[in-house]
């Protein structure tokens, strides 16, 4: 299957499952709303029915395209280092390699954007000058780019910077797994996916170029089979499952994933909430993979992708509760594919860690939760081992 191919897929296969879930929520009439989605147990049928499903399996390896949902900006000049170093969490100063993973916060510590950021080694800035010291790219959720940029240049005071939003026709993203990460070569930027272990790599390369001629013959993949990947690792992405200026980063585990914030550096925006809740010890709601079941069936004992039995693709958030007792929530559902999703749980009760200093461990196996509002959906959270291993 071409590359291309693979491509056009991927965004059909987005556009086909549109008008059935979200019709009436997209149309020019009717603004976009953050009130809850609702999977009711009497649709579900209908649900499992819908065209173009989501990925048969996990796929073991595979080369997916990112650019329809993310997109690049270039920030050059003499203060762009020093300037992502006061706006980021991550330390851009010290770190030596290609890139990092870090975020954006408000002021007041919630996570405006989740980001890649690479040194632009391969001049996708477009000067004649510059270099890896001076030049960056910041790949962020396509939807946030526009307001991202905008925050840049309105904060950029009299820093020596230059800002643009790359054209789609200037530069590609790609991300692939399943193989040792090549070595970088001139047109084309490499940098590993440290946010879980086995996530893959990212490459940046120009549109036309055939990534396939650096990373070997990977079988093609859609989007959607990146996204179930990084769903299956308990990994939030974008503005969907990170909502900007509502999101904590230690609750998104950005504490716990490699060189995502830096405890130790500077000042930088968002810092003193922070460095303040890491101290404190105490994070209750963790984002978890969690697997949505059907009233009656077993409770699922692993966390396994079965496709087509939920259309969790792009659902809005729903708050979680428990079936018995009521109560207030217990977490929020953030999206998914299939039957497998993402969402912010409360670690007691939802799982068996380690209750935090002051809490009560009221951890019970036998409980169950569900959307709320539809009895009919239950949902189950796991915690991923390379996270229960970081959480001790």
């Amino acid at each position: 299957m071409p590359l291309a191919t693979a491509a056009a897929t991927a965004t059909a296969a987005r556009g086909a499952l549109t008008p059935v879930v979200f019709r009436r929520c997209l149309s020019p009439s009717r603004p976009l709303t953050r009130s809850p989605f609702r999977i009711s147990s009497r649709h579900l049928s209908q649900l499992t029915s819908i065209p173009d499903p989501p990925p048969n399996t996990a796929a073991p390896a595979g080369l997916a395209p990112l650019s329809p949902a993310r997109r690049l900006i270039s920030i050059t000049g003499s203060d762009a280092a020093t300037f992502l170093q006061r706006s980021i969490t991550a330390n851009i100063l010290t770190h030596t390699g290609p890139g990092v993973y870090t975020a954006f916060l408000t002021a007041r510590g919630r996570i405006l954007n989740d980001v890649f950021i690479y040194r632009d080694t391969a001049a996708f800035h477009g000067l004649s000058t510059g270099s890896p010291e001076t030049s960056f790219l910041i790949e962020v959720d396509a939807a946030e780019a526009v307001s991202l940029e905008a925050r840049i240049k309105r904060y950029k005071l009299r820093s020596k910077i230059e800002v643009r939003i790359l054209e789609r026709g200037e530069a590609a993203i790609w991300h692939a797994w399943g193989c040792p990460a090549p070595p970088p070569t001139p047109q084309t930027l490499i940098l590993a996916d440290t946010r879980a272990p086995g996530l893959g790599y990212r490459l940046v390369m120009p549109l036309k170029a055939k990534p396939r001629h650096v990373t070997g013959p990977l079988p093609p993949r859609t989007y959607d089979a990146y996204r179930l990947r990084r769903i299956l690792a308990g990994v939030p992405e974008g503005a969907a499952e990170l909502p900007p200026e509502e999101a904590l980063p230690l609750e998104s585990n950005l504490d716990v994933m490699m060189d995502a914030i830096d405890f130790h550096k500077g000042c930088y925006v968002g810092q003193e909430l922070t460095i303040r809740t890491r101290h404190q010890g105490v994070v209750r709601k963790r984002i978890l993979p969690v697997v949505l079941y059907a009233e009656g069936e077993a409770v699922p004992e692993a966390l396994a992708y079965q496709p087509g039995q939920f259309a969790a693709a792009g659902a809005e958030p729903a708050s979680i509760v428990p079936v018995i007792g009521g109560g207030r929530p217990t977490g929020k559902f953030l999206g998914g594919v299939g039957n497998v999703g993402l969402a912010l749980c409360r670690l007691q009760p939802m799982t068996d860690l380690k209750a935090p200093p002051g809490s009560v461990q009221d951890y019970d196996p036998a409980a169950e939760f569900c959307l709320a509002g539809d009895e009919g959906t239950r949902v189950k959270a796991f915690v991923p081992e390379w996270l229960r291993q970081a959480l001790g």
